[in-house]
């Protein structure tokens, strides 16, 4: 039976609502605190979604399948993205560039130099007010000789439970009723 993703109440009927701009599979009780999302089947051109505060019965094909909502398809994994490819870049990259060049008595200007890149950029990647672009922290990596690019996180452990039907929006926030 699909589970709601605000409260995670089994129920034999979700709806599609939209909330704060996320289109959720939502339960009776929870679609008061957004907009139900009706697909649009007549080719009036408008635009792929309607949104409607009656309440009614909504056909679930217009978002794709989230979570354990989904009884058709034998493994419920979410479509792949660009950001799944992507390294995360590590939370202190910060200290590790600092470190790694004074390590090797170079200062900030003498670096910006070896990188072929402005000094400016160097104090501000220090200071952690901006991140390394791709090319930036390959050619940090490759003059310093470390990796801006962090492990899993004992955070991201947890929200891996590897049942992707358990974990529900319920679960991480506290709704004001």
């Amino acid at each position: 039976m699909p589970q709601c993703e605000m409260c995670g109440a089994d129920e034999a009927s979700l709806t599609t609502t939209k909330v704060e701009g996320a289109e959720l599979e939502l339960c009776s009780s929870c679609t008061d605190f957004g907009t139900e999302v009706r697909d649009e089947s007549t080719g009036s051109g408008g635009g792929k979604y309607s949104t409607s505060s009656s309440t009614g019965k909504s056909s679930s094909s217009a978002s794709g399948s989230s979570g354990g909502s989904s009884g058709s398809s034998g493994s419920s994994t979410r479509p792949r993205d660009m950001f799944d490819d992507m390294d995360e870049i590590a939370t202190d990259y910060d200290d590790q560039i600092r470190n790694a060049r004074e390590s090797r008595g170079l200062s900030q200007e003498e670096l910006a130099d070896q990188l072929n890149e402005k000094a400016s950029l160097i104090r501000k990647l220090e200071r952690g007010d901006t991140l390394p672009t791709d090319e930036v922290q390959r050619k940090l990596e490759r003059a310093l000789d470390i990796s801006l690019v962090e492990g899993e996180s004992v955070e991201d452990a947890d929200w891996d439970s590897g049942d992707s039907g358990t974990m529900t929006l319920g679960d991480v926030v506290k709704r004001k009723d």
